[in-house]
């Protein structure tokens, strides 16, 4: 494809250094450091390949303003910001970063398990007044206490291993379970029901997609055990707000630890709160997340599960590939509706 021209958003400033140390500069090619919103939408109005990362949702209407787009390079695993059906309308491949950060992710999880289990949030804030007193401080050992595992992928097979590495008991939960690796790595496969019921925490490791979404809701978080923890770095939209706030306010969950917020993306761009056209079920998604962030018992990072240096550059490395050998005729990597 001569003179194809690529535009990269959302570049930070290491970025730009490493593309140029890959000698990643074919073509035209435009970073920018913004993300990818309608005001600079129109620096793709030309562009055959661009490549977003997760905030950024690229639209039909996004898509209306690059008639040339041919290459969507997401540096992610999920894909759910990106209108797959009015891709393949167009004729728009569409590229993800399928493996990157599996011990990544699972590292940040059981952080997060970790600061829930000796409440780390409450004890921060407590010494930060210069109170030492360990009342409501005491917390709980992990060893022998139940891990379960929603979702067994690569992420979750990483989660599991170092469950055991803590003498923990692990269930897992998954679509498509593989007895062999439950064999190897010393777990068990169990309905996603039995997994509520049985686990002292729950983390959860699936991708967002019309099954996933809302996979934890207010029917079956009654099933928890009570007392669990819930951990979530997955994606926000897995989890019913509501519901988890509600199970939170009873008693059901006995704390939370949240990489990744319904409606985030609303969040993070605080104008798009005051639009006319966020829609009513997200903006109040919105709201109830806000009210999770003053809780003792809930721990929330702004979706940095994947963000490590080691992590990074291999998100990096992967884009630049899929780019490339898009551009040779033989695209790797590519999603699909019919995936998801």
């Amino acid at each position: 494809m001569p003179e194809t021209k690529i535009v990269i958003y959302q570049v930070e400033d290491w970025i730009r250094e490493y593309l140029s140390e890959r000698g990643f500069e074919p073509h035209q090619t435009t970073l920018l450091s913004e993300p990818l919103y309608d005001e600079n939408a129109d620096a793709a109005a030309d562009a055959h390949v661009i490549s977003v990362f997760i905030h950024p949702q690229v639209t039909k209407q996004m898509l209306d303003k690059m008639p040339r787009l041919k290459l969507i390079a997401t540096r992610s695993t999920g894909y759910d910001h990106i209108d797959l059906a009015e891709c393949k309308k167009r004729g728009v491949t569409v590229c993800n970063v399928p493996r990157y950060g599996e011990n990544t992710v699972a590292e940040h999880a059981f952080c997060l398990i970790l600061a829930l289990s000796r409440k780390l949030k409450p004890a921060l804030m407590n010494t930060t007044r210069l109170n030492f007193d360990l009342e409501g401080l005491r917390g709980f050992d992990l060893k022998d206490k139940t891990l379960g595992v929603v979702g067994a992928g690569a992420i979750g097979l990483h989660s599991i291993r170092i469950g055991r590495g803590f003498g923990m008991n692990v269930v897992a939960f998954d679509a498509h379970p593989q007895s062999i690796l439950a064999e190897v790595l010393g777990f068990r496969y169990v309905s996603l029901d039995a997994l509520l019921k049985e686990s002292d925490v729950i983390s959860l490791h699936v991708p967002l997609t019309k099954e996933t979404t809302h996979l934890i809701n207010s029917e079956n978080i009654k099933l928890i055990k009570p007392g669990a923890l819930l951990v979530n770095t997955a994606r926000g939209g897995v989890v019913e707000t509501q519901a988890l706030v509600e199970a939170l306010d009873q008693g059901i969950l006995a704390g939370a630890g949240l990489d990744v917020l319904e409606g985030e993306e609303s969040i993070k761009e605080e104008a798009q709160l005051l639009s006319d056209t966020l829609p009513v079920e997200k903006l109040r998604a919105v709201v109830r997340s806000y009210a999770l962030l003053n809780r003792d018992n809930v721990i929330i990072t702004p979706h940095v599960g994947f963000y490590s240096a080691e992590a990074e550059k291999r998100i990096i490395d992967t884009t630049i590939d899929n780019v490339e050998l898009f551009l040779k005729g033989r695209p790797q990597n590519v999603v699909t509706a019919a995936r998801k």
